[in-house]
């Protein structure tokens, strides 16, 4: 009679042991490949954006959402891309001198005002931001408005694509244009012109400084009708510019 014989039991082991590792590196590899593709969806945009103009962005389109199915009142929005020599350099000089003047040197992020905001917001002082201009162009171009780790890191990441794929110059550009200055005004072009009746090219110091005293919150205060802080931060805003040197200051771009 014919006897099987099975292998030693030491076999099967030696066998499992041997595929275990199968398993883990196949899953390392698709996590490599769908990481190498959301790199390459992210950046597609970036590249594309140093040249065009952007048709939109990401909180224009969270305004006409919020519009449409949050129940906000319903505001026409105001965008118009208009180029760098098309927009005064006053007002280039008034962004940076209110929100962020180390801008020519830095590389996406002011860490001498992330260590005062981490200081005042924890010492019980108003909560103030740290963001810079290129901070604010990934956020407003690519993301989401509130607070929260995740929105802050793919912030930190966007940022760090546009100063490396773009020149200072045209992360300002795109900033002067997508910049939000009041309810549904996007851009130098609609905020000039609604709010004080003249194209971008012809913003005087004050005008641009104006403009620029809304940017920490544009839904609460107003060029138009300018309260009294908007007034007093106008001012401050124009001392910084002169400090800074005028429109020269622009040619460390």
């Amino acid at each position: 009679m014919l006897r099987v014989l099975s292998p030693p039991e030491s076999d099967w082991q030696e066998d499992d042991t041997r595929e275990a590792p199968a398993k883990p590196a196949r899953f390392s590899g698709y996590l490599i490949r769908a990481l190498l593709i959301l790199f390459a969806l992210s950046v597609l945009p970036v590249l594309c954006l140093r040249w065009l103009p952007p048709p939109t962005s990401a909180f224009m389109i969270a305004d006409r959402l919020g519009q449409s199915l949050g129940g906000k009142p319903k505001i026409a929005l105001s965008y118009h891309w208009v180029g760098w020599e098309g927009i005064s350099p006053h007002l280039a000089l008034a962004v940076m001198a209110a929100e962020d003047q180390k801008f020519p040197a830095h590389w996406g992020f002011d860490f001498d005002s992330i260590k005062q905001a981490w200081r005042d917001n924890h010492s019980g002082k108003q909560v103030r931001g740290a963001s810079t201009i290129t901070q604010q162009v990934a956020k407003n171009l690519f993301l989401w408005s509130g607070r929260s780790y995740l929105r802050k890191g793919l912030e930190s990441y966007f940022a760090l694509l546009l100063e490396l794929f773009w020149p200072k110059q045209r992360i300002l550009e795109v900033y002067l244009n997508v910049a939000q200055f009041g309810e549904g005004i996007y851009g130098a072009d609609a905020a000039s012109r609604r709010l004080l009746g003249k194209p971008p090219a012809n913003l005087t110091p004050r005008d641009a400084a104006l403009l620029s005293a809304v940017l920490p919150n544009p839904r609460k205060l107003r060029a138009g009708k300018p309260s009294t802080y908007v007034q007093w931060r106008t001012r401050w805003i124009q001392a910084q510019m002169i400090r800074m040197g005028g429109t020269g200051f622009l040619k460390g771009l």
